[in-house]
């Protein structure tokens, strides 16, 4: 856990317009910087970069956060990642965190690096000494210059080899690392043995995990890295590191379940693939993979596994479709996978394959329907049953709205009757962000509340304690008070932003801040909180005095002597509860 400090630390010496120009060329206009998002396809600018409030914001797709956010969905690197690239640029240190104990936390020593190096390069000086090794990759098809760019290397048999590349071999980092097991007994060993290598690489180009396979046959076919310091399965992907710049460029991504079938794929010039680790497709790959490009495409085998596989994926990816953004599915014949596809067939053939992939809502659809007689009720009854789980994991309002239309009709029911069965609510007309348009609809007074608060958080310390109340942004606002109070120093807004990146108040706090770009150099942000304040005040007491009003009906028993009380101050000429 990264402390809050640090953070607004890091935030203040970083100047967002700096950080973003070192990806995207901006331009000047007005007190902000401008250009096309690299988000999403656009011809004319929607990506405001805003230096004085320190934020981005894209009024096409939504994109929204800070420096740090930004670098995290441009790279594609996870929230530590990004503040460990971006505290090198201003040379500060990152320190961690425990997160309940609070006790000084050291990070990832920079020695498991450099024993997952050592290993690389041992195992790679391996692969040239063993014929045996290199006749299989060419058997496979593979060339020298593909296994030189993935870093393949092989693991002789043996049960002590490493000891070759690592003098001290009871060196506790080698188990850290997972290249070495220790026994029951206490006697060492190496992990992989006879086993062509693959490293496992981060965004950021270190050897973080590896996989091997077999050679003959032999279980298990794989065998990965386990979790260490360095590496979590659930969120990496195999070749992201050598595939990145293909991916960014053809905006985008195919994803295969083996690395032979990454390694093969590139062969045959297919190089933006990647693979899962020997995982099912986890909701970070969905949204690791979001931020990079437009369009994944998930290539499964035709069998049931592979037909499991990808309704997994299906699953997993719901909640974080986006708008404008697309992902199919690509079922090869049972008896092919991306690998021997790609060598029987050439290129060509393939690529055909990818640009037919079906896409989700069409996946979704057949899949929800298979078996059932739509021409019954009971067949029309098990559609909207099977069909729910699914439409009501939905983020994405256009995406919804147009397979709930589509699920409606293939049952014969309306979308509003659909949305009834459902209980939820329809789907809400996107809000317009072109505040500075005559005619606009103003924003809420609990809008412009969280508006003001986090462009001036130390206006927290106005709010009464025991504020609470209902209604759109409500429950932001109470969400920004409680990181304001839980925190033992002054936050400023773009920390507070951060702090928000990744929870359920992320999109409200973007909308909020996106109207601010609107506000004009006269705007007094105190002048406007302390009227608001009266309002929501005036507000609330309306609201108990109406409540005690309708108490009072059943007679004066009926209130409690504190409610007497307060209804009597209600009640007191002037107030305009009782005027």
């Amino acid at each position: 856990m990264i402390p809050k400090n640090f953070i607004q630390d890091l935030l203040n010496r970083l100047d967002i317009v700096d950080v973003v120009e070192r990806y995207v060329p901006l331009k000047k206009a007005g007190a902000n910087y401008v250009a096309c998002c690299p988000f999403h396809n656009e011809k004319s600018p929607s990506f405001t970069v805003s230096q004085t409030k320190q934020f981005y914001h894209c009024f096409g797709c939504g994109a929204h956060g800070t420096a740090i956010g930004f670098v995290m969905e441009h790279a594609g690197l996870g929230y530590v990642d990004a503040i460990e690239e971006l505290a090198r640029s201003v040379g500060l240190e990152v320190p961690n965190e425990r997160p309940a104990a609070g006790e000084a936390y050291q990070k990832v020593a920079p020695d498991l690096y450099e024993v997952m190096q050592t290993a690389t390069r041992y195992y790679r000086e391996q692969l040239k000494l063993s014929q045996r090794a290199i006749d299989y990759l060419r058997q496979r098809g593979l060339s020298g210059e593909i296994a030189a760019k993935f870093g393949i290397g092989y693991a002789p048999d043996g049960w002590q080899n490493l000891a070759a590349a690592f003098p001290d071999y009871q060196d506790a980092t080698l188990n850290e690392t997972g290249v070495v097991i220790t026994g029951d007994e206490g006697k060492r060993y190496d992990r992989f043995r006879d086993r062509i290598m693959f490293p496992i690489i981060n965004v950021r180009g270190q050897v973080i995990g590896f996989g091997g396979r077999v050679l003959d046959k032999g279980e298990p076919k794989y065998l990965n890295s386990p979790e260490t310091p360095l590496f979590e399965k659930g969120r990496e992907l195999y070749g992201l590191y050598q595939a990145q710049k293909a991916i960014r460029a053809g905006q985008q991504v195919l994803v295969v379940e083996g690395y032979m079938d990454v390694v093969a794929l590139a062969q045959h010039g297919v190089e933006y693939a990647v693979a899962t680790l020997g995982t099912a497709t986890t909701p970070y790959h969905i949204q690791k993979l979001l931020r990079l490009t437009e369009h994944i495409v998930f290539c499964f085998d035709g069998d049931k596994a592979g037909q499991k596989a990808a309704w997994r994926a299906l699953e997993n990816a719901l909640p974080y479709l986006q708008d404008g953004k697309r992902i199919s599915f690509l079922f090869l014949p049972v008896e092919h996978d991306p690998d021997s596809f790609i060598r029987e067939f050439g290129n060509t053939a393939f690529e055909q394959r990818v640009q037919e992939a079906v896409p989700l809502s069409s996946y979704l659809l057949r899949e929800v329907s298979a078996g059932l007689d739509l021409r019954t009720q009971e067949g029309r009854n098990q559609l909207l049953q099977r069909a729910k789980p699914l439409l009501t994991a939905i983020a994405a309002p256009a995406t919804a709205l147009l397979l709930r239309k589509e699920v409606a009709a293939l049952s014969g029911v309306s979308q509003a009757e659909l949305e009834a069965l459902y209980e939820i609510k329809p789907v809400a007309r996107a809000p317009r962000i072109a505040f500075q348009k005559a005619g606009r609809t103003p924003p809420s007074a609990h809008r412009l509340l969280l508006q003001c608060l986090i462009a001036q958080p130390d206006l927290g310390q106005k709010m009464p304690s025991d504020w609470q109340d209902q209604g759109a942004d409500a429950d932001a606002v109470l969400a920004v008070l409680m990181v304001l109070r839980e925190t033992d120093f002054a936050l400023n807004s773009p920390t507070l932003t951060q702090l928000f990146q990744g929870t359920a108040h992320e999109k409200t706090l973007a909308m909020a801040e996106a109207d601010m770009l609107n506000w004009g150099e006269s705007f007094d942000v105190n002048a406007e909180f302390a009227g608001l304040l009266s309002k929501l005040d005036e507000g609330q007491r309306r609201q108990s005095f109406q409540a005690l009003q309708e108490k009072a009906q059943g007679g004066p028993a009926s209130l409690s002597d504190a409610e007497r009380e307060q209804y009597k101050q209600l009640m007191r000429p002037g107030t305009k509860q009782a005027s």
